[in-house]
Protein backbone atom coordinates (compact mmCIF):
# COMPACT_ATOMS: atom_id res chain seq x y z
CA UNK A 1 0.00 0.00 0.00
CA UNK A 2 1.53 3.60 -0.76
CA UNK A 3 1.71 4.43 2.77
CA UNK A 4 2.61 8.37 2.70
CA UNK A 5 2.90 11.74 0.38
CA UNK A 6 6.75 12.07 0.29
CA UNK A 7 7.38 15.51 0.59
CA UNK A 8 10.83 15.04 -0.85
CA UNK A 9 12.79 18.36 -2.72
CA UNK A 10 11.92 18.29 -6.31
CA UNK A 11 14.98 19.21 -7.84
CA UNK A 12 15.23 19.63 -11.73
CA UNK A 13 13.89 17.39 -14.43
CA UNK A 14 13.87 13.73 -14.50
CA UNK A 15 17.03 11.77 -15.34
CA UNK A 16 16.79 8.89 -17.60
CA UNK A 17 18.63 6.30 -16.41
CA UNK A 18 19.33 3.42 -19.41
CA UNK A 19 20.40 0.18 -18.60
CA UNK A 20 21.76 -1.81 -21.81
CA UNK A 21 21.59 -6.05 -22.05
CA UNK A 22 22.74 -8.21 -24.86
CA UNK A 23 19.66 -9.98 -26.25
CA UNK A 24 19.18 -14.08 -26.60
CA UNK A 25 17.40 -16.39 -28.49
CA UNK A 26 13.86 -16.84 -27.59
CA UNK A 27 12.76 -20.71 -26.49
CA UNK A 28 9.36 -21.94 -27.29
CA UNK A 29 7.87 -22.99 -23.83
CA UNK A 30 4.06 -21.50 -24.17
CA UNK A 31 2.34 -24.61 -22.63
CA UNK A 32 4.43 -25.12 -19.20
CA UNK A 33 4.76 -21.55 -18.74
CA UNK A 34 0.73 -21.34 -19.35
CA UNK A 35 0.71 -24.14 -17.15
CA UNK A 36 2.66 -22.15 -14.36
CA UNK A 37 1.15 -19.17 -14.66
CA UNK A 38 -2.64 -20.44 -14.01
CA UNK A 39 -1.37 -23.07 -11.28
CA UNK A 40 0.11 -20.15 -9.21
CA UNK A 41 -3.58 -18.89 -8.38
CA UNK A 42 -4.68 -21.95 -6.82
CA UNK A 43 -1.06 -21.40 -4.44
CA UNK A 44 -2.24 -22.04 -0.44
CA UNK A 45 -0.35 -18.89 1.01
CA UNK A 46 -0.51 -20.47 4.63
CA UNK A 47 1.91 -23.38 2.46
CA UNK A 48 4.19 -20.57 1.32
CA UNK A 49 4.35 -18.73 4.81
CA UNK A 50 5.60 -21.78 6.31
CA UNK A 51 9.16 -21.66 7.70
CA UNK A 52 12.00 -22.95 5.50
CA UNK A 53 15.34 -24.72 6.10
CA UNK A 54 18.12 -24.75 4.07
CA UNK A 55 18.88 -28.38 3.57
CA UNK A 56 22.86 -27.68 2.97
CA UNK A 57 25.29 -26.80 5.49
CA UNK A 58 26.19 -23.26 3.77
CA UNK A 59 27.27 -20.38 5.77
CA UNK A 60 27.45 -17.15 5.01
CA UNK A 61 27.14 -14.23 6.99
CA UNK A 62 26.31 -10.38 6.66
CA UNK A 63 30.16 -8.31 5.63
CA UNK A 64 31.10 -6.67 9.07
CA UNK A 65 31.82 -3.95 7.25
CA UNK A 66 28.57 -4.12 5.09
CA UNK A 67 27.82 -5.38 1.71
CA UNK A 68 30.59 -3.91 -1.16
CA UNK A 69 29.87 -5.98 -4.17
CA UNK A 70 30.09 -6.15 -7.98
CA UNK A 71 27.32 -6.94 -10.16
CA UNK A 72 28.08 -10.15 -12.15
CA UNK A 73 25.74 -11.55 -15.18
CA UNK A 74 24.96 -15.24 -15.71
CA UNK A 75 27.27 -15.27 -18.28
CA UNK A 76 30.26 -14.20 -15.90
CA UNK A 77 29.19 -15.96 -13.32
CA UNK A 78 29.26 -19.57 -14.83
CA UNK A 79 32.16 -18.27 -17.20
CA UNK A 80 35.87 -18.37 -17.14
CA UNK A 81 35.50 -14.49 -16.07
CA UNK A 82 34.00 -15.39 -12.68
CA UNK A 83 37.33 -17.30 -11.51
CA UNK A 84 38.96 -14.14 -12.32
CA UNK A 85 36.38 -11.96 -10.55
CA UNK A 86 36.58 -14.06 -7.20
CA UNK A 87 40.54 -13.42 -7.47
CA UNK A 88 39.54 -9.25 -7.62
CA UNK A 89 37.72 -9.35 -4.63
CA UNK A 90 39.98 -11.57 -2.50
CA UNK A 91 42.65 -8.92 -3.36
CA UNK A 92 40.36 -5.56 -1.82
CA UNK A 93 38.00 -4.89 0.09
CA UNK A 94 34.81 -5.59 -1.97
CA UNK A 95 33.14 -8.81 -0.71
CA UNK A 96 29.74 -9.66 -2.27
CA UNK A 97 28.43 -9.95 -5.79
CA UNK A 98 24.94 -9.35 -6.94
CA UNK A 99 24.58 -11.89 -9.67
CA UNK A 100 22.15 -12.15 -12.45
CA UNK A 101 19.26 -14.87 -11.59
CA UNK A 102 16.89 -13.73 -13.76
CA UNK A 103 17.94 -11.40 -16.86
CA UNK A 104 17.28 -7.99 -18.76
CA UNK A 105 14.92 -10.18 -21.12
CA UNK A 106 13.50 -11.90 -18.91
CA UNK A 107 15.51 -15.66 -18.91
CA UNK A 108 16.97 -17.98 -15.84
CA UNK A 109 20.24 -17.86 -15.89
CA UNK A 110 20.72 -21.50 -14.75
CA UNK A 111 18.75 -24.86 -15.61
CA UNK A 112 16.41 -25.81 -12.55
CA UNK A 113 15.30 -29.63 -12.81
CA UNK A 114 13.64 -30.35 -15.90
CA UNK A 115 10.25 -31.41 -14.14
CA UNK A 116 10.53 -27.35 -13.14
CA UNK A 117 8.07 -25.48 -15.42
CA UNK A 118 10.94 -23.09 -15.80
CA UNK A 119 13.02 -25.08 -17.69
CA UNK A 120 12.50 -23.77 -21.08
CA UNK A 121 12.86 -20.58 -19.99
CA UNK A 122 16.14 -20.99 -18.93
CA UNK A 123 19.89 -20.32 -20.30
CA UNK A 124 22.56 -22.28 -19.36
CA UNK A 125 25.14 -19.54 -18.39
CA UNK A 126 25.33 -21.07 -14.83
CA UNK A 127 26.01 -24.83 -15.52
CA UNK A 128 26.84 -25.52 -12.07
CA UNK A 129 25.10 -23.66 -9.49
CA UNK A 130 26.39 -25.31 -6.19
CA UNK A 131 29.92 -25.09 -7.74
CA UNK A 132 29.37 -21.75 -7.98
CA UNK A 133 28.29 -21.59 -4.44
CA UNK A 134 31.11 -24.09 -3.12
CA UNK A 135 33.31 -21.30 -4.83
CA UNK A 136 31.27 -18.06 -2.79
CA UNK A 137 31.33 -19.91 0.21
CA UNK A 138 35.23 -20.34 0.35
CA UNK A 139 35.97 -17.34 -0.58
CA UNK A 140 33.27 -15.88 1.76
CA UNK A 141 31.62 -13.74 -0.60
CA UNK A 142 28.11 -12.93 0.44
CA UNK A 143 25.51 -14.02 -2.38
CA UNK A 144 22.82 -12.11 -3.77
CA UNK A 145 20.46 -12.98 -6.35
CA UNK A 146 19.28 -10.09 -9.43
CA UNK A 147 16.17 -10.79 -10.64
CA UNK A 148 14.57 -8.51 -12.89
CA UNK A 149 11.26 -8.35 -12.55
CA UNK A 150 8.76 -6.16 -14.72
CA UNK A 151 10.77 -5.53 -17.79
CA UNK A 152 10.25 -9.47 -19.65
CA UNK A 153 9.98 -9.74 -23.00
CA UNK A 154 10.15 -13.74 -22.73
CA UNK A 155 7.05 -13.50 -20.45
CA UNK A 156 5.13 -10.88 -22.44
CA UNK A 157 5.90 -12.81 -25.73
CA UNK A 158 4.39 -15.99 -24.15
CA UNK A 159 1.73 -14.56 -22.59
CA UNK A 160 0.24 -10.96 -24.21
CA UNK A 161 -2.61 -11.02 -21.83
CA UNK A 162 -0.03 -10.21 -19.18
CA UNK A 163 1.77 -7.88 -20.95
CA UNK A 164 0.76 -4.12 -22.62
CA UNK A 165 -0.83 -4.44 -26.25
CA UNK A 166 -0.66 -2.10 -29.23
CA UNK A 167 -3.23 -2.87 -31.74
CA UNK A 168 -3.24 -6.65 -31.37
CA UNK A 169 0.51 -6.72 -30.69
CA UNK A 170 2.86 -6.70 -27.87
CA UNK A 171 4.01 -3.19 -27.13
CA UNK A 172 7.79 -2.53 -26.94
CA UNK A 173 9.82 0.80 -26.37
CA UNK A 174 12.59 2.30 -28.25
CA UNK A 175 15.09 -0.42 -27.59
CA UNK A 176 12.65 -3.22 -28.57
CA UNK A 177 12.46 -4.13 -24.77
CA UNK A 178 8.55 -5.62 -23.86
CA UNK A 179 6.88 -5.11 -20.50
CA UNK A 180 4.35 -6.70 -17.93
CA UNK A 181 1.65 -5.94 -16.17
CA UNK A 182 2.38 -4.61 -12.96
CA UNK A 183 -1.19 -4.18 -11.96
CA UNK A 184 -1.43 -8.03 -12.36
CA UNK A 185 -0.79 -10.44 -9.36
CA UNK A 186 -0.70 -13.03 -11.95
CA UNK A 187 3.38 -11.35 -12.89
CA UNK A 188 3.43 -10.65 -8.72
CA UNK A 189 3.28 -14.87 -8.20
CA UNK A 190 5.20 -15.84 -11.16
CA UNK A 191 8.44 -13.44 -10.21
CA UNK A 192 7.68 -14.70 -6.71
CA UNK A 193 8.26 -18.21 -7.44
CA UNK A 194 11.95 -17.20 -9.23
CA UNK A 195 12.73 -15.43 -6.02
CA UNK A 196 11.63 -18.13 -4.27
CA UNK A 197 13.99 -20.25 -5.78
CA UNK A 198 16.76 -18.06 -5.88
CA UNK A 199 16.35 -18.39 -1.38
CA UNK A 200 16.93 -22.07 -2.04
CA UNK A 201 19.87 -22.15 -3.97
CA UNK A 202 21.36 -20.45 -0.92
CA UNK A 203 21.33 -16.54 -1.67
CA UNK A 204 21.08 -14.21 1.00
CA UNK A 205 19.65 -11.70 -0.08
CA UNK A 206 16.92 -10.95 -3.08
CA UNK A 207 17.80 -7.54 -4.92
CA UNK A 208 14.47 -7.04 -7.46
CA UNK A 209 15.20 -4.51 -10.47
CA UNK A 210 13.09 -3.22 -13.10
CA UNK A 211 10.24 -2.64 -10.07
CA UNK A 212 8.03 -0.43 -12.05
CA UNK A 213 6.26 0.40 -15.49
CA UNK A 214 8.40 1.54 -18.65
CA UNK A 215 9.66 4.66 -18.80
CA UNK A 216 7.17 7.60 -20.45
CA UNK A 217 4.53 5.50 -19.21
CA UNK A 218 2.62 8.64 -18.64
CA UNK A 219 2.45 9.74 -22.28
CA UNK A 220 0.69 6.00 -23.70
CA UNK A 221 -1.38 4.73 -20.86
CA UNK A 222 -4.58 5.91 -22.25
CA UNK A 223 -3.43 4.49 -25.73
CA UNK A 224 -2.39 1.31 -24.75
CA UNK A 225 -4.38 -1.84 -24.30
CA UNK A 226 -3.86 -3.78 -20.04
CA UNK A 227 -5.62 -5.26 -17.59
CA UNK A 228 -5.42 -3.01 -13.96
CA UNK A 229 -7.09 -5.98 -12.35
CA UNK A 230 -7.81 -5.11 -8.65
CA UNK A 231 -6.61 -1.67 -8.86
CA UNK A 232 -9.87 -0.69 -11.38
CA UNK A 233 -11.90 1.73 -10.18
CA UNK A 234 -11.57 3.54 -6.60
CA UNK A 235 -10.04 6.76 -5.28
CA UNK A 236 -6.68 8.00 -7.25
CA UNK A 237 -6.10 8.94 -10.60
CA UNK A 238 -3.73 6.73 -13.51
CA UNK A 239 -0.51 7.61 -11.32
CA UNK A 240 -1.33 6.94 -7.89
CA UNK A 241 -2.61 3.76 -9.19
CA UNK A 242 0.55 2.84 -10.73
CA UNK A 243 2.52 4.17 -7.27
CA UNK A 244 0.11 2.01 -5.49
CA UNK A 245 0.65 -1.13 -7.64
CA UNK A 246 4.61 -1.15 -7.82
CA UNK A 247 4.33 -0.57 -3.51
CA UNK A 248 1.99 -3.61 -3.64
CA UNK A 249 4.27 -5.86 -5.17
CA UNK A 250 7.44 -4.71 -2.77
CA UNK A 251 5.24 -5.35 0.55
CA UNK A 252 3.86 -8.97 -1.02
CA UNK A 253 6.96 -10.05 -1.92
CA UNK A 254 8.71 -8.98 1.57
CA UNK A 255 6.16 -10.74 3.27
CA UNK A 256 6.29 -14.10 1.22
CA UNK A 257 9.99 -13.84 1.44
CA UNK A 258 10.11 -13.34 5.57
CA UNK A 259 9.72 -17.56 5.32
CA UNK A 260 12.79 -17.56 3.59
CA UNK A 261 15.01 -16.13 6.53
CA UNK A 262 16.31 -13.68 3.29
CA UNK A 263 16.77 -9.87 2.82
CA UNK A 264 14.84 -7.89 0.06
CA UNK A 265 16.05 -5.22 -2.18
CA UNK A 266 14.80 -2.96 -4.48
CA UNK A 267 16.98 -0.83 -7.51
CA UNK A 268 15.33 2.49 -8.00
CA UNK A 269 16.08 5.36 -10.26
CA UNK A 270 18.04 7.80 -8.47
CA UNK A 271 15.53 10.89 -9.25
CA UNK A 272 12.56 9.00 -7.78
CA UNK A 273 14.13 10.44 -4.35
CA UNK A 274 14.23 13.74 -5.63
CA UNK A 275 10.40 14.15 -6.73
CA UNK A 276 7.32 13.03 -4.73
CA UNK A 277 6.76 10.12 -7.15
CA UNK A 278 7.95 9.19 -10.29
CA UNK A 279 4.78 9.65 -12.03
CA UNK A 280 5.28 7.41 -15.51
CA UNK A 281 7.40 4.60 -13.81
CA UNK A 282 5.16 4.10 -10.39
CA UNK A 283 7.90 4.58 -8.13
CA UNK A 284 7.76 6.17 -4.57
CA UNK A 285 11.03 6.28 -2.96
CA UNK A 286 9.23 6.35 0.56
CA UNK A 287 7.17 4.00 -0.55
CA UNK A 288 8.94 1.47 -1.80
CA UNK A 289 11.66 2.10 1.01
CA UNK A 290 9.12 1.34 4.03
CA UNK A 291 8.77 -2.19 2.52
CA UNK A 292 12.36 -3.41 1.66
CA UNK A 293 15.60 -4.35 4.02
CA UNK A 294 17.93 -2.70 1.33
CA UNK A 295 17.24 0.12 -1.27
CA UNK A 296 19.58 0.56 -3.88
CA UNK A 297 19.57 3.59 -5.88
CA UNK A 298 21.14 3.71 -9.45
CA UNK A 299 23.35 7.28 -9.10
CA UNK A 300 25.72 6.91 -11.94
CA UNK A 301 26.67 10.45 -12.62
CA UNK A 302 26.36 10.25 -16.26
CA UNK A 303 22.98 9.13 -15.63
CA UNK A 304 21.72 13.02 -14.51
CA UNK A 305 20.91 15.75 -16.39
CA UNK A 306 21.64 19.03 -14.60
CA UNK A 307 20.60 18.17 -11.10
CA UNK A 308 21.37 19.71 -7.71
CA UNK A 309 23.17 22.75 -9.47
CA UNK A 310 25.70 20.29 -11.48
CA UNK A 311 26.20 20.90 -14.68
CA UNK A 312 27.98 17.75 -17.00
CA UNK A 313 27.81 15.51 -13.71
CA UNK A 314 29.92 13.16 -15.12
CA UNK A 315 32.14 15.07 -14.90
CA UNK A 316 32.04 15.65 -11.05
CA UNK A 317 31.06 12.54 -9.48
CA UNK A 318 32.21 13.17 -5.75
CA UNK A 319 29.79 16.79 -5.80
CA UNK A 320 27.15 15.06 -7.42
CA UNK A 321 26.98 11.64 -4.79
CA UNK A 322 27.34 13.91 -1.83
CA UNK A 323 24.63 16.12 -2.87
CA UNK A 324 22.46 12.93 -3.73
CA UNK A 325 23.14 11.40 -0.87
CA UNK A 326 22.32 14.33 1.31
CA UNK A 327 18.46 14.45 -0.38
CA UNK A 328 17.95 10.69 0.76
CA UNK A 329 19.31 10.54 3.98
CA UNK A 330 16.22 13.40 4.62
CA UNK A 331 14.22 11.07 3.19
CA UNK A 332 15.03 7.77 5.48
CA UNK A 333 14.90 10.08 8.36
CA UNK A 334 11.13 10.07 7.78
CA UNK A 335 10.84 5.78 8.29
CA UNK A 336 10.56 4.71 11.85
CA UNK A 337 12.25 1.93 10.51
CA UNK A 338 14.29 2.69 7.42
CA UNK A 339 16.58 0.58 5.12
CA UNK A 340 20.19 -0.11 4.77
CA UNK A 341 21.20 2.32 2.02
CA UNK A 342 23.63 1.01 -0.87
CA UNK A 343 23.24 2.89 -3.95
CA UNK A 344 24.52 1.44 -6.72
CA UNK A 345 27.72 3.56 -8.24
CA UNK A 346 29.30 4.28 -11.41
CA UNK A 347 32.41 1.66 -12.79
CA UNK A 348 32.20 2.72 -16.48
CA UNK A 349 32.88 5.24 -18.99
CA UNK A 350 30.10 7.09 -20.63
CA UNK A 351 31.44 7.78 -23.90
CA UNK A 352 28.26 7.63 -25.45
CA UNK A 353 27.77 11.28 -24.04
CA UNK A 354 28.27 14.35 -25.68
CA UNK A 355 31.81 15.15 -26.22
CA UNK A 356 32.63 17.46 -23.17
CA UNK A 357 30.03 15.78 -21.16
CA UNK A 358 31.94 12.79 -20.49
CA UNK A 359 35.41 11.53 -19.00
CA UNK A 360 37.03 8.32 -18.28
CA UNK A 361 36.41 6.69 -15.34
CA UNK A 362 39.15 5.04 -12.94
CA UNK A 363 40.40 4.88 -9.86
CA UNK A 364 39.60 8.44 -9.10
CA UNK A 365 36.58 8.75 -9.91
CA UNK A 366 35.37 5.30 -8.50
CA UNK A 367 36.87 6.65 -4.98
CA UNK A 368 35.04 10.01 -5.71
CA UNK A 369 32.07 8.58 -5.52
CA UNK A 370 32.42 6.34 -2.23
CA UNK A 371 33.87 9.67 -0.48
CA UNK A 372 31.01 11.39 -1.32
CA UNK A 373 28.58 8.92 0.08
CA UNK A 374 30.83 8.07 2.87
CA UNK A 375 31.13 11.54 4.10
CA UNK A 376 26.88 11.20 4.26
CA UNK A 377 27.30 8.28 6.26
CA UNK A 378 26.14 5.83 3.90
CA UNK A 379 29.27 3.20 3.68
CA UNK A 380 27.66 -0.12 1.58
CA UNK A 381 27.93 0.34 -2.20
CA UNK A 382 27.25 -1.75 -5.44
CA UNK A 383 29.47 -1.37 -8.27
CA UNK A 384 27.86 -1.69 -11.63
CA UNK A 385 29.79 -2.33 -15.07
CA UNK A 386 27.75 -4.00 -18.15
CA UNK A 387 30.72 -6.14 -19.34
CA UNK A 388 31.77 -6.68 -15.12
CA UNK A 389 35.15 -5.19 -16.24
CA UNK A 390 35.76 -3.09 -12.52
CA UNK A 391 38.53 -0.77 -12.27
CA UNK A 392 41.87 -2.08 -10.25
CA UNK A 393 43.47 -0.41 -7.56
CA UNK A 394 40.76 1.46 -6.14
CA UNK A 395 41.17 2.23 -2.40
CA UNK A 396 37.45 1.29 -1.35
CA UNK A 397 37.55 3.15 1.95
CA UNK A 398 38.93 6.41 0.88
Amino acid sequence: MWKKTVSALAVGTAALFIFSSEGHAENDSTQELQHKLTGLKSMNLPDRLARFVHSSDREFTYPEDGVKGIYVTGNSAGGERFNSLVNFLDETELNSMVIDIKEDNGYLTYRPDEDSPFYDIAQNYIGDPEQMFDVLEEHNIYPIARIVVFKDSVLAEKRPDLSFQENGEVWKNGRNEAFVNPFLEEVWEYNLDIAEEAAKMGFQEIQFDYVRFPEGFENRDEDLEYDVGKYEGGDGDNIHRRVNAVNDFVAYAKENLEAYDVDVSVDVFGYAATVEYAPGIGQSFLGISDNVDVISSMIYPSHWTSYFGIDKPDLHPYEITKEYAKVENELLSELEDGPVSRPWIQDFTASYLPDGDWQPYGKEQVEDQIRGLKEEGITEFLLWDAGNSYTEGVNYSP
